[in-house]
């Protein structure tokens, strides 16, 4: 499922892709018009403007959607935009990127800009460059335009208009007014045809109720909404950004003041949507049965079929019309051998049921914190995986209780690196709406324990009088730890993997020299990764006069950075919870004892645990390290409380041990 929300102003905004930038360089060479602005452009370039802070790259003069449904259900939307440029950084602004497919025709296109000595240019439809989606789709209907505007310097002013004729599968919008720089004014405006109505969701912003302006037309009206301001490890930008959602449509006789759109709703949708897709047929059968025939248990059964999708159906999407929402025959996609995740989702489920297991179809992001239980529309959707049935007791540990239906098992069969029984980190503890024949249920997915997502370091070293460090360090990783990293092997090799390995080392030491390196069973999904290198760092230990000064951790530094100390407006978030050992031996060289030797330490927050001890027995000295991240989403007023821990954590992995030549020790 690709076909995701803010088709509206998601593709209205800039995308620093390697193709649009390829064709912004193309663009930029066709010669403008001389021409005159519309009033309303011109206007919105006349309007005062508050005082911004000198690093405010751009502000929306002007932001309007105009949307008219007539009563056959075809949508005509109008779209209005105005820039104006404050620093170099906002000229990006001045490329327009618009979408459309079988079901939208771009009836208009063009943009303008007023330079600060006043020049006045025009851009049209014609000299846009138009191209089509790419990425691992085989084939699919969207394209999009590209038009860019020239003259963008700093103090210009550059709009947009463009409109749209539409015959949608969903009948949604969504209003993302709020921007990544401030928006001056904005509006939205919506006209319905006799008969229809509308219901209103708002997101992370207050709701304001709409003004009449004529029969069966509401306009909505918002002054200088402030920027979303980026912050280090913040939600992703959808999940903080103000929305309003509209849903509209006629009420079928006998609904009464039911809702036009609700959770349940977007189910039954999506189970009449695919009915008829996973039906079984004797190709099905047969497999299902080759498969699962020599599964001892039901849970083999599982494993076996879920390992077929995953591995054997190659990812690739067909995606026209209806096709973006709906799957395949789940036939043909055992007979191609390929298919996007819901048809993935389509054939497992199909198969499961001939072997007996009864599995579902559930809608979620790939971004957490994007699907809300306040906001039912269908366009928060970009993924789907499957909740399977399971016996009790089953170990799996993606897994959760259904208050009906049992224990259900969370599986993405897309992801070829994360086994069953796993989930992939970005999905844990996100919203997926579980599909069944009696409509939908949102629910929060498995978040794993952090000993699931574990790295487990050893470490053997010698250090030499001059200070040198060397030896071998042997990392053991499973869960979405061992995955992540699985992945970005797998998707690398020679140099590149060196290199990853170097990242590794640089991460926690200024010099260093890698003698070697080896991966043990990197094919393997479902088994524990080791990762085992060498490497000397001749630098290791500060020498000063009779003193040799190290800290006892060698890797995984930890520390606050990127969490500063100003206030935080939106929560902290992590991928995982994840817990990190470390057991390290340095054989110390002869003749240096220990003159000082760091104490215990052991902290506690909500949020995270740490402990690190340190002994020295036969002239070896013996570290102990354990880091635990317990939680995923720290909110913003606690921010702080994370970082002053995580401030004793890079101070206590600072500690330095002291060794002092025998002989200095003796006087």
């Amino acid at each position: 499922m690709r076909k995701e929300l803010w088709r509206g102003s998601y593709q209205r905004k800039p995308v620093a892709s390697v193709l649009l930038l390829f064709l912004a360089a193309f663009l930029v060479t066709t010669t403008p018009s001389l021409g005159g602005s519309p009033d309303w452009l011109r206007a919105a370039a006349r309007s005062p403007l508050p005082k911004y802070a000198d690093d405010v790259k751009a502000v929306v003069l002007w932001s309007e959607e105009t949307h008219r449904v007539t009563q056959a259900g075809e949508i005509r939307t109008a779209f209005r935009r105005a820039y104006k440029i404050l620093r170099p950084e906002g000229r990006g602004l001045a490329r327009l990127r618009v979408d459309f497919d079988s079901e939208t025709e771009l009836t208009y296109l063009k943009g303008w800009t007023i330079t600060l000595s006043g020049a006045e240019h025009e851009v049209k439809e014609k000299d846009a460059v138009e191209s089509a989606l790419v990425a691992d789709v085989l084939y699919q209907d969207a394209r999009f335009k590209v038009l860019v505007l020239p003259g963008a310097d700093p103090g210009s002013v550059v709009g947009f208009e463009y409109e749209q004729k539409r015959r949608p599968w969903i009948r949604e919008e969504i209003w993302d007014f709020q921007e990544e720089i401030p928006v001056r004014r904005a509006r939205f405006i919506l006209e319905l045809a006799s008969g229809w109505e509308y219901e209103l969701y708002w997101m992370n912003y207050p709701a304001r109720p709409p003004r009449a302006a004529g029969e069966r037309r509401w306009v909505w009206e918002l002054e200088d909404v402030p920027a979303v301001i980026a912050e280090p490890s913040m939600p992703p930008w959808r999940a903080v950004a103000g929305l309003m959602g509209i849903a509209y449509g006629q009420r079928p006789a006998g609904a009464g003041g039911a809702a036009l759109a609700s959770w349940q709703d977007v189910g039954r949708w999506y189970a009449e949507l695919t009915k008829t897709s996973h039906r079984s047929t004797p190709s099905i059968q047969q497999e299902a049965a080759r498969l699962a025939r020599p599964a001892a248990t039901v849970l083999d059964k599982i494993r076996a079929l879920a390992a077929f999708v995953q591995r054997e159906v190659r990812y690739v999407a067909i995606e026209i019309g209806i096709g973006g929402y709906q799957p395949h025959p789940a036939d043909d996609v055992l007979k191609n051998r390929y298919g996007d995740c819901k048809d993935k989702v389509t054939l497992l489920n199909a198969m499961l049921r001939e072997a007996g297991v009864e599995s579902y179809y559930v809608l979620l992001n790939s971004r957490r914190g994007i699907v809300r239980p306040g906001f039912p529309f269908r366009r928060g959707f970009n993924h789907v995986i499957a909740a399977i049935r399971v016996p009790e007791n089953s170990s799996l540990f993606a897994t959760l209780r259904h208050p009906t239906l049992g224990p259900l098992l969370f599986f993405d069969p897309t992801d070829s690196s994360t086994p069953i029984g796993d989930l992939p980190s970005d999905l844990q503890a996100g919203h997926g709406l579980l599909v069944t024949e009696g409509g939908g249920e949102l629910l929060e997915l498995p978040l794993l324990l952090p000993q699931l997502n574990r790295l487990l370091r050893s470490g053997w070293f010698q250090l030499s009088p001059a200070g040198a460090l060397s030896g071998e360090v042997k990392e053991l990783s499973w869960g979405m730890q061992g995955n992540l990293r699985r992945t970005r092997l797998l998707q690398t090799a020679g140099a590149d993997r060196v290199k990853m390995v170097e990242e590794i080392l640089a991460a926690s030491l200024s010099s260093f020299r890698l003698t070697g390196a080896q991966a043990v069973r990197l094919k393997d999904a479902g088994e524990s990764l080791e990762l085992s290198f060498q490497f000397t760092a001749d630098r290791y230990a500060q020498v000063a006069g009779d003193l040799l000064i190290f800290p006892a951790r060698v890797l995984g530094r930890k520390d606050a950075g990127g969490l500063e100390e100003k206030p935080r407006k939106f929560p902290l978030v992590f991928d995982i919870r994840a817990l990190e050992t470390d057991s390290v031996e340095i054989t110390l060289p002869s003749g240096y004892p220990v003159d000082e030797l760091p104490a215990p330490v052991r902290l506690e927050s909500p949020f995270a645990a740490y402990r690190c001890s340190m002994e020295v027995k036969d002239n070896v000295l013996k570290y102990t390290r354990w880091f635990e991240l317990r939680q995923v989403w720290v909110p913003a007023e606690e921010a702080g409380e994370l970082r002053k821990f995580l401030q004793q954590v890079a101070a206590a992995d600072r500690a330095a041990v002291v060794l002092k030549r025998a002989a200095a020790a003796a006087q």
